[in-house]
């Protein structure tokens, strides 16, 4: 029985070792990600786009700027109880960062991401 055992226990690795290594391969190079929670998925689809300030945005904080902004949505998370998600053209999506300084209001439309709030949190 013992010996039985062992022989099973050597097929099951190495087939579970060949599996591993032909999916190494598989996604070496690749942008793969799993985004399964919805704040991963939200963060992933606003980094994809192209962030623009809206003017009210640039005329009040000229420091800013898209790089900047997408630094502060990749480190932080989407406060969906502020957020507006159930609008038909461009979804409002309010961000806190991890700190809980800096509080951004994005519309994700299907084009552009637009930055329609920025607050300085004390």
């Amino acid at each position: 029985m013992n010996d039985g055992f062992v022989r099973r226990l050597a097929y099951y690795s190495s087939g579970f070792f060949v599996g591993i290594v032909l999916l190494i391969f598989i996604f070496s190079g690749k942008k793969t990600s799993c985004n399964y929670g919805l704040n991963a998925r939200v963060i992933n689809n606003l980094t994809q786009k192209k962030i623009t300030l809206s003017p009210t945005i640039k005329e009040k904080f000229s420091h800013l700027n898209d790089s900047i902004i997408k630094k502060y949505v990749i480190n932080g998370n989407v406060n969906f109880s502020k957020s507006d998600t159930q609008r038909d053209s461009c979804r409002l999506y309010h961000i806190d960062t991890n700190n809980k300084r800096i509080a951004l209001q994005i519309e994700n439309c299907k084009k552009a991401a637009i930055v329609v709030g920025y607050q300085i949190i004390n």
